[in-house]
């Protein structure tokens, strides 16, 4: 399996890391950059292009997941989840990258490089690698909903359990 990453320079000793484990450990890595420390770069720069290649390989039907690595994680996975058809999610546990796998179906990950130790952060991208979809209706049905507000920016109708309540009253 191939792995797009991207961070930013707070990310870059994780990424750097990442590359010689994922590699040792069977799959694909491709580096998004930065390649050199720069405490001034930005990471939307290298976080983008390792989720569009994400999104673009899945597209085409290659088996690809993606990696993003900041400071603390939020803003690389702001910027991987606008790229269409991307799903990124923060993960600070083993739990958060099963579930965002499981049942978001999750494409590309958000870790913090500064939120918790090498050793942890690699768990977290074993774990979100290792972990497959299993398309249990309910979550197939809500990344639905997600994937057709993407295209279309139409709100999905509110549950007849919601009638006259709320602002769509």
């Amino acid at each position: 399996m191939r792995v797009h990453l991207g961070s930013d320079h707070a990310g870059l000793d994780l990424k750097n890391h990442l590359l010689a484990w994922l590699g040792e450990h069977g799959y694909e890595p491709i580096d998004h950059g930065p390649f050199v420390y720069d405490a001034l770069d930005d990471y939307p720069v290298f976080c983008l292009r390792a989720a569009e290649a994400v999104a673009a390989e899945r597209a085409a039907g290659t088996d690809s997941l993606g990696v993003v690595i900041g400071g603390s994680g939020n803003g690389e996975q702001m910027a991987a989840n606008k790229v269409l058809g991307v799903r990124c999610a923060l993960v600070w546990s083993e739990e958060t990258a099963v579930l965002a796998r499981e049942h978001n179906d999750a494409n590309v990950v958000s870790v913090g490089g500064r939120m918790h130790s090498l050793e942890e952060m690699t768990r977290f991208v074993e774990v979100f690698l290792s972990t497959g979809f299993p398309g249990d209706e309910r979550h197939v049905r809500r990344i639905g909903q997600l994937a057709s507000y993407e295209q279309t920016r139409v709100l999905p109708p509110l549950p007849d359990s919601a009638a006259g309540l709320g602002p769509d009253a």
